[in-house]
């Protein structure tokens, strides 16, 4: 696997060596399964597939949570490397950003719903930086997780608006053997956490077993109660959405989705359930 840390590096390596299809997972590291499996679905239809690995500062509202962000590059490098990756693309903050640099992209209602309501200004850092990799890096299928499904929405608002030639493929959720999402944020959980963080996936799985377009309103009503009752989790939010703009669901939406963020203990936790 080559390792590229500036600009320059890989843009001249991709001069020397054209390739036919360039496949791309952005990631902030602390890799897990569900990233090694974007990459081995990259590998499935591109050329060479890269990785970027950057812990965004401009997306994360909260200083706390970026500083405690897990940075372990020698085992990412290790399992990039099991995987067989092509490139890894890892640069420094000052690389990425210039001093005192401004960024606003239009998204709608999309920046202000769910995610966008409890992280204000996420998806400015998101879109921000991701415009930046897909400028550097020229990909031509992009690879994004469905655990972040309105990240996959406004990313792919960006490429539309931006007439970007790149295709966008959302892989499906990995999950550990008894249902929790996997996450880089999971080895903040202790224990205690861990066994109960387990109500998230648990009352995904029942709605989507008792999904009546009719009851959106009762299902995610105690949808809420169950996981506010479970000890140590305080619930954010639980929404069921449709699927291509989400906005709360009507029997009218054609695709539907559930939404949860809650935080049990001291971890942020997402997931989400497609229910049709």
């Amino acid at each position: 696997m080559k390792i590229f840390t500036t600009k320059k590096e890989i843009t001249d390596y991709f001069n020397r060596k054209p390739v036919k299809v360039i496949g791309f997972v952005p990631t902030m590291g602390a890799l897990h399964k569900g990233h090694l499996g974007l990459i081995e679905l990259a590998k499935q239809q591109s050329t060479q597939v890269v990785c970027s690995i950057f812990v965004n500062p401009t997306q994360f509202n909260d200083p706390k949570d970026l500083e405690k962000y897990p940075r372990p590059i020698a085992d990412d490098i290790r399992r990039l490397e099991e995987v067989n990756c092509d490139i890894l693309f890892n640069p420094q903050v000052t690389e990425m950003y210039d001093d005192n640099e401004k960024w606003h992209f239009e998204l709608g209602d999309l920046e202000h719903l769910l995610e966008g309501k409890f992280r204000p200004g996420h998806y400015q850092g998101v879109t921000q930086v991701v415009y930046k990799l897909f400028n550097i890096v020229k990909p031509d299928v992009a690879f994004f997780g469905q655990k972040d499904y309105q990240q996959v929405m406004v990313i792919n608002k960006m490429i539309e608006k931006l007439n970007m030639p790149i295709k966008l493929v959302m892989c499906p959720i990995e999950r550990e053997a008894d249902g929790l999402a996997m996450s880089s944020r999971n080895i903040h959980l202790t224990p205690y956490d861990r066994e109960h963080s387990l109500v998230l996936s648990r009352t995904l799985n029942w709605v989507k077993e008792n999904f009546d377009k009719a009851k959106i309103a009762e299902l995610q009503q105690q949808a809420a109660q169950l996981i506010s009752a479970e000890p140590g989790v305080e619930l954010e939010y639980f929404e069921i959405a449709d699927g291509k703009t989400l906005h709360p669901a009507t029997e009218a939406s054609e695709s539907f989705v559930a939404l949860v963020a809650a935080r049990v203990g001291k971890t942020r936790l997402i997931d989400n359930v497609l229910l049709n």
